[in-house]
């Protein structure tokens, strides 16, 4: 015969089985539950609200809504544009294409530079040469209080008593400045130029996978096998080649001086010019305060021990001490990229066609505010997440962890 018992010990090792929720007031997750529907009720029934309202009120004064004017011709003249654009063809959705697209090449270009001129200003800053580091000091201090509206326009301002066309200077052959801007030699592109870009790519692709393999061999084995024969190969041998086997073409297109104007080679409008020298100038000071306070938090004591190696000041910069001082670095600048990619709507008080100007010009002429409005609110908030999502990206990728 046998019998069951019950054990009190395995008994007691038993999990309690899990309550649900009840559908009492006094319960704190029916509470929580009823609150979030109630405010996101609220929350749909003010937006409702407003919508209809809006669209009653549009209704009644007789204005067009949506977004099918950006399908009819524009008729705009727009002066900088990177894709072809003719006003009398294009339509306002080509329109705005051509100001997003002038945004962006604002704030790529606004970001490298920033970058490299903010780092160098910050770690020459603590330069042991007392006239540079006070230079420097004078520099951030001035740049940023002054309003960045008015970098804008005194540097605008400063372009525009440049010399006439006729008088322009030249800096170097092909290269001449006026007040109608910066005149360069332009390179007839041609399909060869296109494969080399094409070869290029794919060369530094091949690199970076070579590098991420060096490293993995690296830490299998503690030796890095070396990558420079694959980055000669695939960023000159091979976009050389494909260059060369189609022909090898390279025609500069040079510049042409008339009485009131140049014809031919390209150019680079004094308000583009201003825009870039305006917002590198004022931000760039931002940048190097952030890069300085970034190499100060590193302690004192890594630029001893590497100093005790025999490392050179300038080794032990690039290789200790600032990649340690990224991780402080990295969030408040990306406030400062997003601060230009903002900033650069300030274009449209001196001229340059930017997304904001473009719109504004096409709501004037179609009247319908609120979808230009929300055109400009989307293309600076896509731009502006996209650097928020690279940047949380890139500081995640260098973050310390423990293991």
């Amino acid at each position: 015969m046998s019998s069951t018992s019950t054990d009190p010990r395995m008994a007691g090792s038993r999990k309690a089985p899990s309550k649900g929720i009840s559908l009492s007031w006094s319960d704190p997750r029916f509470r929580a539950i009823v609150w979030q529907v109630l405010i996101v009720g609220l929350l749909a029934a003010g937006l409702w609200y407003l919508i209809s309202n809006t669209a009653a009120n549009l209704e009644q004064r007789r204005i067009a809504t949506g977004f099918d004017f950006l399908g009819t011709v524009a008729g705009i003249p727009i002066g900088e544009h990177l894709v072809p654009y003719d006003p009398a063809v294009n339509t306002y959705g080509r329109a705005v294409l051509v100001g997003i697209l002038n945004t962006l090449l604002v704030t790529v270009v606004g970001v490298v530079l920033i970058t490299v001129l903010g780092t160098a200003i910050g770690i020459a800053s603590l330069s042991g040469n007392w006239l540079l580091s006070r230079l420097c000091m004078v520099y951030v201090e001035v740049m940023r209080d002054i309003p960045l509206l008015l970098h804008l326009l005194f540097w605008y301002a400063i372009l525009l008593t440049l010399p006439t066309v006729r008088e322009a200077m030249m800096l170097a052959p092909g290269v001449f400045l006026s007040n109608s801007g910066l005149k360069v030699p332009l390179l007839v592109w041609e399909p060869a130029h296109s494969g080399f870009m094409l070869a290029l790519a794919a060369g530094a692709i091949a690199t970076w996978l070579a590098g991420r393999r060096a490293t993995r061999v690296q830490h299998a084995t503690g030796v890095r096998p070396a990558t420079w024969p694959v980055a000669l190969l695939a960023l000159l041998v091979l976009p050389v080649a494909v260059w060369a086997l189609m022909g090898a073409p390279f025609t500069l297109e040079m510049p042409t001086k008339g009485r009131f104007r140049f014809t031919g080679g390209g150019s680079i409008s004094p308000e583009f010019m201003a825009l870039m020298i305006g917002l590198v100038l004022y931000h760039a000071a931002f940048a190097a305060e952030i890069v300085r306070s970034g190499i100060l938090s590193v302690p004192s004591g890594q630029w001893e021990a590497g100093g005790a190696l025999g490392l050179k000041r300038g080794t032990l910069l690039r290789q200790i001490v600032l990649p340690q001082a990224l991780r402080v670095i990295i969030p408040p600048m990306t406030s400062t990229y997003l601060g230009i990619a903002k900033n650069s709507s300030l274009a449209v008080a001196i001229g340059y066609p930017d997304l904001v100007s473009i719109v504004n010009t096409m709501l004037n002429q179609t009247g319908q505010a609120i979808e230009g409005i929300a055109v400009i609110m989307a293309v600076y908030l896509t731009i502006s997440l996209s650097i928020s999502l690279f940047m949380n990206w890139y500081n995640a990728r260098i973050a310390l962890v423990e293991r």
